[in-house]
């Protein structure tokens, strides 16, 4: 690829946002692509460079900065995030009786959609080639719910009232009446976990006097590769960190326009000498809209780009594991990965 060494950097490390297009979208950085440039991979060199800051963390959700690394490195974190981090869903729903007007099939389907909070790491994955018995679960791989509701007339309701929450009981079924059965010795192992539904507001069904529900529920461990059920995360993304540089000095009304092409807090007016100039406060907050691109007289004052290996994460728990754990784990299938084709290249040299 034919570049100046002028320009080179920047084909290396940004990513350019144009009017018309988006430039240097591909990793170019290979050895021997760019004369006086070293880009052999190093381990040293990646550990100098790598490093992780933690933005955000709650209990929900957690944002972080993953730095100095590429993008296809990037993407298989995130994609392990979503669909190979390990959890408990509902996975069989023996249905004893159900004269709810929901058909048996969707009940079971938004049953094994609500998230269980039961911790993966202390169960073993569910060896479905030696079951003796389809109902049949253990201890170390299988938690078991029950739901039992049936809904009946209020004898205390008015008699002039027509609102469904005072004429009857127990006419919303929600996650909150799905109860633990403990199997073996679960109740002595985990005495001090709450197991059941992450939230108990979730609405699973209405009924009427004289429908009930009569459920039986297995929960065992999978990951969203399998089934979305067992996804961890709400959602889990990344987006690359924006550049905002200022060409020239921006004062007056073009800085008015100027701060509000972008987003809140990118670009905020200085008053040097009794002018009002812009600048470049916190371009993280940037959507990189390019909305400054459509106006012909600012839109050669600045230069829009993102940092190539500057990567923002934003992972947001489904409440089963807190997102900081959620990484760990995400981080721990990684290595799994990584060893296991190792292991593989010394066994293929070995032949």
């Amino acid at each position: 690829m034919a570049a100046t060494m002028k320009n080179v950097g920047e084909i290396r490390n940004k990513v350019i946002l144009g009017e018309f297009g988006v430039r240097n979208v591909h990793t170019t950085d290979f050895p021997g692509n760019y004369p006086g440039y070293d880009d052999t991979w190093d381990v040293q060199k990646f550990q100098k460079n790598f490093k992780i800051d933690v933005v955000h963390l709650d209990e929900t959700s957690m944002e972080f900065d993953m730095v100095g690394i590429d993008a296809a490195i990037a993407n298989a974190f995130r994609r392990i995030l979503l669909a190979e981090v390990p959890t408990m869903a509902i996975e069989k729903v023996f249905i004893y009786n159900n004269t709810s007007i929901v058909q048996d099939e969707v009940l079971a389907h938004r049953l094994g959609l609500i998230p269980i909070k039961a911790d993966p790491r202390l169960f073993e994955y569910r060896n479905t080639g030696e079951e003796s018995a389809e109902e049949e679960g253990s201890e170390i791989d299988t938690v078991q719910l029950h739901l039992k509701i049936k809904c009946r007339r209020n004898p205390q309701a008015s008699k002039d009232s027509s609102d469904p929450r005072e004429l009857y009981l127990n006419h919303m079924v929600y996650s909150r009446d799905i109860k633990w059965v403990p199997i073996g010795n679960q109740a002595d192992v985990f005495a001090d976990s709450n197991i059941g539904p992450v939230h108990d507001d979730i609405l699973i069904a209405q009924l009427r006097p004289g429908q009930e529900l009569d459920i039986i529920m297995h929960c065992v461990k999978g990951i969203g590769k399998d089934h979305a059920k067992f996804s961890p995360v709400a959602t889990a993304s990344y987006r690359l960190l924006p550049e905002i540089t200022l060409l020239e000095p921006v004062e007056g009304e073009q800085a008015e326009r100027l701060k509000r092409c972008f987003s809140q807090g990118v670009i905020e007016l200085e008053d040097v000498n009794g002018k009002k100039f812009a600048k470049v406060v916190n371009s993280r907050l940037d959507t990189c809209s390019r909305e400054v691109l459509r106006h012909d007289d600012l839109k050669n004052m600045v230069k829009l780009a993102r940092v190539r290996d500057h990567f923002i994460f934003t992972v947001e728990s489904t409440g089963i594991l807190p997102p900081d754990v959620l990484v760990t784990e995400a981080i721990k299938v990684l290595m799994t990965k990584c060893q296991r084709f190792l292991n593989e290249l010394e066994s293929a040299d070995m032949e």
